[in-house]
């Protein structure tokens, strides 16, 4: 679990675990020197990170995260908070993570944080006093932690890549969590989408190999209830009949169908007949269809904006939304889809879900609603695109690699240039023309672009 400063093997448990950490944490206090420097500075910073947490860093910096930011007073609160958490889907494997996680965190002096599928806390469990002090460092219900707000962390990076991952002390982007140590995990439902992240937290105990398999073990677990939870009330893989979706209206025949994907404009189908739909509705309806357990107005504008939209701008534009698709098709308090809402996304996800990646890619005709700068959207934007790109690097295959690289996503993709090498024997003419692209994307980046970008989501 502890890698080397260079992202090598992890170490055996013992006494050159405790070395290999302390040797971590001195080479990430020297990197925040460089950030805090800037400029080239910053060409110091892969010999001291770990590759995950390199490009979890850059990707910070690029977003405008401030390693001195302070706690601040947004996020969900209250009852809107806790009409939210019940709702979450993650609340009916809770009985189950009580059992294996949070009996034993007050005792053991540790805190287990839920977060759902966009880093969001729902929940902080553990000692007062510990829990307390994590709130200090800006670990608290209700607050966002995407990589997208608050920079490198554990629940951050399972949210970004899906995959189970651990941040020690330094390693965080922000300050204020240098005395934290996170081992998170993700929670699929039964179609295999994140619903949610489990992680353990605490200090340097936290950063040994156990407590990482333990929380991947409980999230594990938690995803086989669900299974078994959709099997028991006869689940058919419909994805017009998940958990929490309202069904339509008794005799209703609204048709819905939003396509959001591409560099296009966004379109909206009503009953099979085009509408014109602007970005902020296309936004307002993506996020309703993400979120079938229904948003109060106060979390569909920490979604929409960073600014935090009041709630009379909000009930507006749900007022103007309604005129185009019908006031049926949206319920209030909170506000939700009473009609299936058929997206480009569905699709797909559909493909990756059956393994199909060579569809999935000819499906993914650009990032979701690209002008957007919707938090919200940003990170369903993140999500698609870093699954797709998981399944593209894992298939091996030439036809995927070879459409991936030739789309504007891919275009820069050193690690699936280097995959798509390995594809193609070396006598061939496109062996050297995918060489060749990699010696480029190697001078650009100023450093070996393959090595940078292996372990990058």
């Amino acid at each position: 679990m502890i890698s080397n400063h260079a992202g090598g093997s992890s170490p055996q448990p013992g006494a050159e675990s405790g070395s290999q950490l302390g040797a971590l944490e001195a080479y990430a206090t020297q990197a925040h020197g460089y950030l805090g420097v800037g400029g080239d500075q910053l060409n110091q910073l892969p010999g001291l990170l770990r590759p995950l947490v390199l490009e979890s860093w850059l990707r910070s910096v690029r977003g405008g995260v401030d390693p001195l930011d302070v706690v601040d007073s947004r996020g969900l609160r209250g009852a809107d908070l806790e009409r939210y958490r019940a709702a979450h889907p993650i609340a009916a494997v809770m009985p189950l993570v009580d059992k294996l996680l949070l009996q034993d965190a007050a005792s053991t002096g540790l805190i287990v944080v839920v977060a759902d599928q966009f880093g969001r806390v729902l929940s902080v469990h553990g000692n007062p006093d510990r829990v307390a002090t994590a709130a200090e460092m800006g670990l608290r219900e209700g607050d966002d932690l995407s990589e997208r707000r608050v920079g490198t962390n554990a629940i951050g990076l399972v949210v970004r890549t899906g995959r189970a991952a651990w941040i020690h002390g330094p390693e965080h982007f922000l300050h204020r969590m240098h005395q934290l140590t996170g081992a998170a995990a993700p929670v699929h439902d039964q179609d295999g989408r994140l619903i949610g992240v489990l992680m353990i937290a605490g200090g340097v105990r936290v950063a040994r190999p156990e407590i990482l398999a333990l929380v991947k073990a409980a999230a594990t677990a938690a995803e086989m209830d669900l299974v078994l939870a959709a099997v028991r009330a006869g689940y058919t893989g419909d994805r017009t009949q998940e958990v929490g979706r309202p069904e339509p209206e008794s005799g209703s025949q609204l048709r819905l169908g939003l396509d959001v994907l591409g560099l296009g404009q966004s379109h909206l189908s009503v009953n099979g007949e085009r509408v014109q739909v602007s970005q902020r509705h296309a936004e307002i309806l993506l996020l309703l269809a993400e979120h079938p357990e229904g948003l109060s107005a106060d979390h569909l504008a920490l979604l929409l904006d960073d600014a935090d939209l009041d709630n009379a701008t909000i009930r507006a534009a749900m007022s103007r939304l309604r005129a185009v698709v019908g006031s049926a098709a949206i319920g209030s308090r909170p506000y939700r889809l009473t009609v299936h809402l058929a997206t480009d996304i569905e699709a797909l996800r559909a493909a990756l879900d059956s393994g199909d990646v060579d569809s999935a890619v000819r499906h993914y005709t650009g990032p979701v609603l690209p002008r957007s700068t919707a938090p919200g959207v940003i990170d369903i934007r993140d999500e698609l695109r870093v699954r797709l790109r998981t399944a593209v690097l894992r298939s091996r295959d030439a036809g995927v690699l070879g459409r991936w690289t030739s789309g504007a996503e891919g275009r820069d993709d050193a690690a699936a240039w280097a995959a798509y090498r390995d594809t193609v024997d070396r006598d061939s003419p496109l062996y050297s023309q995918i060489e060749a692209k990699i010696r480029v994307l190697d001078r650009r980046l100023g450093a070996d672009a393959t090595q940078m970008q292996r372990f990058a989501p």
